[in-house]
């Protein structure tokens, strides 16, 4: 089976790396990257055939610099999946829950498990650039003080124990990953789109656009907002619709929708992702 290259951000042991080989199986190469920008550089580029790209999770909310990505570079979304997500709290095997005074992970990680974080005494808590990248540090630094949230793969990884298990606040925890790529995949029956635009700053047009779904049935999934880069107080709209692309509702609506906004991209549509647990 020919693979290709994938590439996905932080270390080995990342949930993204993770998502990467549920969503691929056997047939990518995942290739690690230290920033989000790093993953559609390689796209655009071409040192990648794909990257996947956490978008949002369910406990902390959306990756805002994803979506600002998404708007600029000129790639497509081909694909999704949506990861269980399991915090641990890993550290070396000589490290004791009493002895830990920093804990490191990525915002992401830090957020999930705020609830348990803020039962710990006399800890800080410090951002870092992945989950992984935390774990990894920890061991090659051989920090007897700290513990990194992160995978139970990372564990494993770099020869960690886990301190406690499951420590996200709550066990529904969920984040969804985009699959990205230079080219749109052939449009089937049964896809979702995704979508940005801007509007005019006048009195109703946020509620005219949204219409030309619900007046032809078609169910919005997800908006977000984002700042309009260089027009300020002014938002773009990422939208995500359940419609077939081939039918004529979904046309009419597009083409509606172009005529309401300042700014329109059609980031691609895509089989809903199956939940991976």
């Amino acid at each position: 089976m020919k693979t290709i290259k994938v590439s996905f951000q932080g270390e080995a042991g990342a949930f993204s790396e993770q998502a990467c080989l549920a969503y691929f199986q056997n047939s990518s190469r995942p290739i690690p990257r230290e920033s989000f920008r790093d993953l559609f550089d390689d796209v655009a580029e071409g040192r990648s055939q794909r990257a996947v790209v956490p978008i949002e999770n369910s406990l902390f909310g959306s990756v805002h610099q994803n979506y600002d990505l998404l708007q600029q570079y000129p790639l497509f979304v081909v694909g999704e999946i949506k990861l269980r997500i399991g915090m641990n709290l890993l550290a070396l095997p000589e490290t004791k829950l009493k002895d830990v005074r920093h804990v490191y992970s990525h915002p992401q990680g830090l957020g999930q498990s705020d609830a348990f974080l803020r039962t710990l005494k006399n800890v800080s808590s410090h951002p870092f650039y992945d989950t992984a990248g935390a774990a990894k540090m920890i061991a090659e630094e051989h920090r007897t003080d700290a513990a990194a949230i992160a995978s139970a793969s990372a564990a494993a990884h770099y020869n960690l124990k886990i301190l406690r298990s499951n420590i996200e606040t709550d066990h529904r925890n969920f984040t969804r990953f985009l699959v990205i790529s230079r080219k749109p995949i052939t449009v089937k029956k049964g896809m979702k789109t995704s979508l940005i635009f801007a509007i005019k700053n006048t009195p109703g047009s946020l509620f005219k656009t949204l219409a030309v779904f619900a007046l032809r049935n078609i169910n919005l999934l997800k908006i977000e907002s984002r700042p309009y880069v260089g027009r300020p107080w002014e938002y773009l709209f990422f939208v995500d619709i359940d419609a077939n692309p081939l039918g004529t509702d979904f046309t009419n609506a597009i083409n509606h929708l172009q005529e309401l906004t300042t700014y329109f991209k059609n980031l691609g549509s895509y089989p809903a992702g199956a939940i991976v647990r």
